[in-house]
Formats: structure tokens, sequence, C-alpha cells
């Protein structure tokens, strides 16, 4: 009897050191119901409900979509009565969540260890002060896109320079060598990377005036003198999908239409800045769980047992195949499904460099600053290190009246 029962406690402590929390998966009394809010699009809500149908009957999941999702959370916050259990959102605005008090760290319901398998840029952006908010699941980059009927493989630009002569030749007579939003932060932040600038770093602060984000800027504008002077989603995306832009950097949602337009699409990894050594580093959004505090005191175990059948290979692959989405777990792609997808593939490259969005509650006002000084820089011609410093000033203030 004292043997089987020293057996049973090494195994119970085997389960504990896997799951990060004591006990058996389950202690609440009957059937569980977790709901989850989400924003997704159906293919990935239903692929995520298939898999976590297969907790029933002990655990029944709702999947229950929440139109204008982050102002519903700071609505609810803690109320027990309102809040959801969890909520399945882009990792972006957990800075602000986690200020709020309404969210449970991840690593007290999954060992931390377990996080060791992702990429570690889906970890880097479900992290805040120290803490894991979110179980990522899968991954969204920009991409370097070309049409072949006016490039080919062997033509597209390894580097930056080689990208510019080929705007310098082939932008004439209604076309564009490269066209892209130039002065959305979205989209220019990858230049400041590539320089080893920053929009505003994970302390919170701004860095529109430091001379690498200064250099990119000022690089990065004799690449905008070829392309249109608005730069407008619209107009961007049109001229690549009517075949009069010959690449673009753009995201997967363009990648759909564009081959339903005809075009021969191909996919490359991003040029290399010729003054840095760096490639575009664009930016990177991270979709995934988050845990409300207030759930987690009352259905620990549960949760538990969510995010653990979360963690396998099989949700990335199936949210692969259901809507290219790149998973967050890097043996995912050794699965075939996601290997022989090119797009997916494009992302998991492009990944290897991406920064993700800042997480940090100040981030919020730092778009607006920083597209007004694209702006000016690159629809006004103002002078780049006046109009950054000014900037800077702008984020200061904007920043320190958040406190």
């Amino acid at each position: 009897m004292k043997r089987w029962l020293a057996l049973f406690a090494a195994a119970c402590f085997a389960a504990m050191l896997f799951t990060g929390c004591p006990g058996p998966a389950k202690t609440e009394e009957g059937p569980v119901t977790i709901t989850i809010w989400h924003d997704k699009e159906e293919e990935v809500a239903a692929a995520l409900q298939a898999e976590l149908d297969k907790l029933a009957p002990d655990i029944v999941v709702k999947l229950e979509r929440k139109d204008g999702l982050t102002e519903a959370l700071k609505m609810v916050g803690n109320d027990p009565k309102a809040a959801p259990d969890m909520y399945f959102f882009a990792h972006d605005k957990l800075g602000v969540y986690a200020e709020m008090g309404i969210l449970a760290p991840i690593t007290d319901f999954v060992d931390a260890s377990v996080l060791e398998a992702y990429l570690p840029m889906t970890i880097e952006a479900a992290a805040y002060k120290g803490e894991v908010y979110q179980l990522p699941l899968y991954f969204e980059t920009l991409l370097y896109m070309y049409n072949r009927r006016y490039m080919s493989d062997e033509e597209v630009p390894k580097t930056t320079e080689a990208l510019y002569r080929y705007m310098q030749d082939t932008t004439k007579g209604g076309h564009y060598g490269f066209v892209e939003q130039h002065s959305t932060a979205y989209y220019s932040a990858g230049w400041i990377h590539a320089f080893g600038g920053y929009i505003i770093n994970e302390a919170g602060q701004p860095g529109l005036d430091s001379p690498e984000t200064i250099a990119a800027l000022e690089y990065h504008k004799k690449f905008v003198e070829y392309m249109p002077s608005e730069g407008e989603y619209a107009t961007v995306n049109t001229l690549f999908r009517e075949g009069k832009a010959h690449s673009t950097i753009g995201g997967p949602w363009l990648v759909p239409a564009a081959r339903e337009s005809g075009i021969d699409l191909g996919l490359a990894p991003m040029p290399v800045v010729d003054e840095t050594g760096r490639a575009i580093a664009p930016y990177s959004g991270v979709q995934g769980l988050h845990v409300l505090k207030v759930a987690a005191e009352k259905k620990h175990d549960a949760i538990a047992r969510v995010l653990r059948q979360l963690t396998g290979d099989e949700i990335g692959i199936a949210i692969a195949q259901a809507s290219g989405c790149a998973p967050a777990k890097e043996s995912c792609y050794t699965a075939p499904a996601v290997a022989q997808d090119d797009m997916v593939m494009a992302m998991y490259q492009t990944a290897q460099n991406a920064v993700p969005m800042p997480n940090i509650p100040e981030m919020d006002v730092m778009w607006t600053v920083a597209e007004n000084l694209l702006a000016d820089i690159n629809m006004s011609g103002k002078d780049v290190t006046e109009s950054a410093k000014a900037a800077q000033e702008k984020a200061l203030g904007l920043i320190a009246s958040m406190k």
C-alpha cells in the first residue's frame, strides 16, 4: 500500500510540473463551461472550436464572436457577471489589460518549459513586464510580393539598393517597380528596425529622433520618390492587383485577392538594407488565448486543460490549413500541410527578423504621432531631423499625460 501511494504521489508531482498547477486536471463539480470571446474569421473559429470540443463533456467551450472586443473588455473588467473566462485576440493590447489587473499569467496554468517549443518572437510578443499573458496560436507578418509577369524569380532584389535600381528602371508609363504604404507606421517600421531604430521601446520611451530612426527615414525617403505620393491602402493594393505595380510589401490578406486577379504571385524574403546588413524587419501580430483573472480563481483546472489542449501541434496545423495563418509552434513547420504552403513559409522566414508590435499602453498614442511624422517627411517634404525632433516632443508630452 505504501509503495502504491508513493507511486501515485510521484505521478501527481509530474502532472504538476507539466501543467503548472496542483492537483487533478478538473476539480470543479459537474461539466464546466468556458466562454471565450473572439473576433476571428469563421474558418479560424471553427478550427479552434473543433479542437476544444475534444474536451467535452467534462469541459464545454463556447466561442462567442464579439465586435469591438477591446472596448468590451475594458468595460467588463473583472465583473464576474459580464466578463468572459478567456479571450482570443492579438497580443498588442495585453499591456493595457495587464495594467488594469484583469489578466492571469499563462504560466499559472501551463509550465514555462512548454513555451520553449514556440517561436521566440511569439513568446516575446506574449510577455509584459516579465510575465507571459498569452498562449500564442499563430502570427502574421508583412510579405515581399512580386508579379512574375514583370519580375522573374531570379530578378527579385535581394538588397534594397538592387530594389532601388529596379524602381529607377521600371517606374514609368503608369507602372511602378515597387509600392508600399510608405507613410503608414505599421509599414515604415520595418525600415526603421533595419537601421536599429524604433518607434517606441519596451520601456515606453519613444525613439523617433534617435540617430538610427532618422537615418532610416532619410534612407527610405529616396524610395518614396518612386511611389505614388499618397501611399494609401486602396491605391497601393489596387495598383498591385491590376498589374501596374511589379512588387509590394503587403499583408497576407492581400495574397488571395492578388491570386484571384490572375497574378502569378511570387513571395520572397525581405530585401537586406545595404547600409546596415539587416533585412527589412516588419512588425508582427501574434494571436492567442488570454485568461481573465476572475475566471482563473473559479475555473483554474478547467482553464489549464483548455490551454494544454492548445499546446499540441494539431491546432496550429489546422488553423494554417483553414486560413493560411503561420503557427506559433516551431514543430508545426515540419508538417507537410504547413511546409507546402508558400505563404505560411514566407511568414515563417520573415518571423526570424520580425519585431512584435509593442504591447505597452503607450503605443496607443504613438501610431498617430509616427504617421504625422511620416506624412511631414514623405508627403510634405519637410526636413527629416527637425520633423523627428518635433514628433519626439509631441510623443513625450502625450505619454506624460497618460500617467
